[in-house]
């Protein structure tokens, strides 16, 4: 049981969470291979929720390559450059998800709340994707988890509370960290990281998968603004 007015922890996942990116990001995947190896890509990157590095080994993998320590220094490096070079296609074949802009802003007018990010996306790249479409107002970029922090998605969730709570000046738990995200991997993320987790089926996984790997609350997308606050102030409503 936390304290009465306890500030929640909301940690949005980016892509076909917030945005669709259009399929810029596999070919961004496949940018970085090629200025990191000096070939084109011929097989698609496998996201499905990943982290960054652990696509990029997963796609020199598929190559029959192995990603050195030379490759690993400057892997971010590459990753950044190559959103850069597509950021005007992901404007004009991306969008913001219906209902993300509201929702962010709907949270953001309520007391207690910060929201963040929290993506296998390196951070440079996912604040790129977000501020693209406008998103990043409200989204304090500085406490959350990106794939460049850690290979493994769960150990994200204590890598965003321990800088908001640097931040901050206040301890956040299980109790008082929300994760919303797409995938069923974002579920395992949340419930393996500590955070009470909102599934939202705008992705490629269904409501039922959703919900059968555990999440606490499955929405079918963010249209419904009311909805998503509401699964929000649950939590907050356990300091009661």
């Amino acid at each position: 049981m936390n304290a009465k007015g306890s500030k929640i922890l909301v940690l949005w996942d980016v892509d076909h969470t917030l945005i669709e990116n259009g399929g810029v990001s596999k070919e961004t995947y496949a940018g970085a291979y090629e200025l990191l190896t000096g070939q084109a890509a011929i097989h698609r990157a496998r996201t499905d929720g990943r982290t960054d590095p652990a696509v990029m080994r997963d796609l020199f993998e598929q190559h029959g390559n192995e990603m050195t320590d030379a490759h690993a220094a400057m892997l971010n490096e590459a990753l950044e450059r190559s959103l850069q070079f597509r950021q005007e296609e992901l404007r004009g074949r991306g969008y913001a998800l219906p209902g993300a802009r509201e929702a962010i802003t709907a949270l953001g007018k309520l007391g207690g709340i910060i929201q963040t990010v929290l993506t296998g996306n390196i951070k440079p790249n996912a604040f790129i994707k977000v501020a693209t479409f406008g998103l990043d107002p409200g989204l304090d970029f500085e406490v959350g988890g990106y794939g460049s922090d850690d290979s493994v998605r769960a150990n994200l969730v204590g890598v965003a509370r321990r800088r908001a709570e640097a931040k901050y000046g206040t301890s956040f738990d299980e109790s008082t960290t929300v994760l919303i995200g797409d995938t069923v991997r974002d579920v395992r993320a949340g419930k393996g990281g500590g955070a009470y987790v909102i599934a939202v089926a705008s992705g490629l996984d269904t409501v039922q998968e959703l919900e059968g790997e555990g999440a606490d609350v499955t929405l079918p997308n963010l249209v419904d603004t009311f909805a998503l606050v509401g699964a929000v102030m649950a939590v907050k409503k356990r300091d009661l």
